[in-house]
């Protein structure tokens, strides 16, 4: 992903780059007054927020412009995105625009094409850079509420040429967003380090709220956090903080500054975040350029003497408006026990890792761990299971990428392989597929944390469920429900009187499936066959027909 972008852009704006950069201005996407749902950096599952949330007043179908001079440099139909068009800038920067509702002529026509030439929703088309020039203020879509989206709105990350960097679009928008008010912080986390610090006496973490007048003991090496959220004028909705700057005793230790962050970088936001709490201390392996430690051990602190040692946040937004939170914490010399750990369960984030046990092999190599882990290894025994349940750690560490794990069988019930896979169990007791692959009695599956694995068997095939089918005529649109219980849904293909039909899945947050009936492709006025055929991970698949009148 990351090298597609970097290379699109580097084509995308030839000459006098440094200069145009600095002088780079951008119209707005809309001609209504801007208001945001999302800004920049937010917290998110394994990943930044990469941009600025627009509303568009509740409804889809707002015209989207252009933000600049340029060329739309690629077009896409997505489930995790929707309907999405990136267009390239003259002035150094490049965008992303998702969630739409639909594109414009030409351009939804050759999309609609492609889709049936190559019997998918999802499609992607990179035109020539000349293809589809464009001017500041054209409009190039329309908004929607398509992809992975909660509501109806603008999705819009600003990239930067030179670098492929996400950068903060706020500040080409700043004069036309309202913001007075500042950030506000909902507690404080500290973290007395494994083996190294105690607070109140102990080596667990404690909360407090802000301000709190109360002081905290502490002991030794420590770090701290902060869960604070930003405020807009007019809107109730909360956001990333820009900026968030730690001081001990009036020198600087730790800032953090939401401005960029490459694609390589996004999942270090796993590293840097503790819940909703920004760690104001940097992991070992997390080379996120945003954090900036002040002191010499990477924005911990040691407590090392007896007496209160004065810390203060200062809490900044986009526009400067700013808040401020203090606390103390008292030195008090009190005993720290020594972590104990097993040598053979001990991962170090600066080398590759390898735990093989019977039955389980698993390398980490180096690169993918921010700190070091003394795991809480166990195997769990079920006499009519398949495999073990392998727990690498009792509390879930995420890898800054996939790793291989192998997981032997300990029987084979069904003789047909595929119907394995990896399973990763929650907290809850609950499992949900990572996939796998059968291999000399072992199943091989990529995962991206450390947590508790076994190996399941899927041989029951999805479901089929038609959504109001004595409407389907008169609204003009099939809708299907679908649901697997195991691994998911792989495929799917439907026809209309044995001919391709163009099902899609317009918003992922809901679990339908539609087919709008066009009057070119199925003719009206009369009773028709719908046949949907539908396969999970497994290769477990479902076929339905249903019949109706339009």
């Amino acid at each position: 992903m990351r090298r597609y972008i970097t290379a699109l852009m580097l084509a995308c704006c030839i000459g006098g780059y440094g200069q145009e950069k600095k002088q780079a201005t951008f119209v707005p996407p809309f001609d209504f007054p801007l208001t945001l749902s999302g800004n920049f950096g937010e917290i998110r599952s394994n990943h930044f927020h990469g941009g600025l949330d627009f509303k568009t007043g509740g409804v889809i179908g707002k015209p989207v412009r252009a933000l600049a001079d340029g060329y739309i440099s690629r077009i896409r139909v997505t489930n995790g995105s929707g309907y999405v068009l990136d267009v390239c800038y003259h002035n150094g920067y490049s965008t992303i625009n998702r969630h739409l509702n639909g594109f414009v002529s030409p351009i939804a026509e050759r999309v609609e094409k492609l889709q049936y030439e190559e019997e998918s929703w999802e499609v992607e088309i990179v035109p020539e850079p000349g293809e589809y020039p464009v001017k500041g203020g054209q409009q190039i879509a329309w908004s929607g509420n398509t992809g992975y989206s909660f509501g109806p709105h603008l999705h819009l990350d600003v990239f930067e040429t030179e670098s492929g960097d996400y950068v903060d679009p706020m500040p080409f928008f700043r004069s036309k967003i309202k913001d007075t008010r500042a950030p506000k912080a909902d507690g404080i986390l500290f973290f007395p380090q494994p083996g190294k610090g105690v607070v109140d006496g102990k080596q667990e973490n404690k909360t407090i709220l802000p301000n709190s007048e109360c002081p905290v003991e502490a002991w030794g090496m420590i770090g701290v956090g902060i869960k604070a959220y930003d405020y807009m004028d007019g809107v109730n909705n909360h956001y990333g903080v820009y900026s968030v700057v730690l001081t001990v005793d009036g020198n600087e230790i730790f800032r953090s500054t939401v401005d960029r962050f490459s694609q390589e970088e996004n999942r270090m936001i796993n590293s840097w975040t503790y819940g909703q709490y920004m760690k104001s201390f940097i992991d070992p392996g997390n080379t996120l350029r945003l954090l900036k430690a002040s002191n010499d051990n990477r924005g911990l602190v040691t407590i090392d003497e007896e007496r209160d040692y004065q810390f203060l946040y200062t809490l900044k937004d986009a526009f400067g408006n700013t808040s401020k939170y203090s606390f103390t914490v008292r030195g008090r010399k009190q005993p720290i026990e020594p972590l104990n750990h097993r040598e053979k369960y001990y991962f170090t984030w600066n080398k590759t890792n390898y735990l093989q046990e019977p039955g389980l092999n698993l390398v980490v190599p180096k690169g993918m761990l921010y700190d070091d882990v003394p795991l809480n290894y166990q195997v769990k025994a079920d006499s009519g299971a398949v495999a073990f349940t392998y727990q690498l750690n009792d509390k879930t560490v995420p890898l800054h990428a996939a790793c291989e794990l192998c997981i032997g069988l300990r029987r084979k019930p069904i003789a047909d392989t595929t119907k394995y896979y990896v399973a990763r169990i929650t907290p809850k007791g609950g499992k949900y597929s990572v996939g796998g692959k059968y291999e000399d009695g072992y199943m091989k599956a990529s995962i991206r944390e450390l947590g508790t694995y076994t190996v399941a068997i899927d041989t029951i095939p999805p479901e089929i469920i038609p959504v109001n089918k004595n409407h389907w005529g008169r609204n003009g649109k099939i809708v299907c429900r679908l649901k697997d219980q195991g691994t998911g849904i792989a495929s799917y293909r439907g026809t209309i009187d044995g001919k391709y039909a163009l099902f899609g899945r317009p918003n992922i947050v809901k679990s339908y499936w539609e087919c709008t009936l066009d009057p070119k492709r199925v003719k009206k006025g009369g009773k028709h066959t719908v046949e949907f055929t539908v396969t999970d991970y497994c290769g477990n698949e479902t076929v339905v027909r249903e019949s109706f009148v339009w």
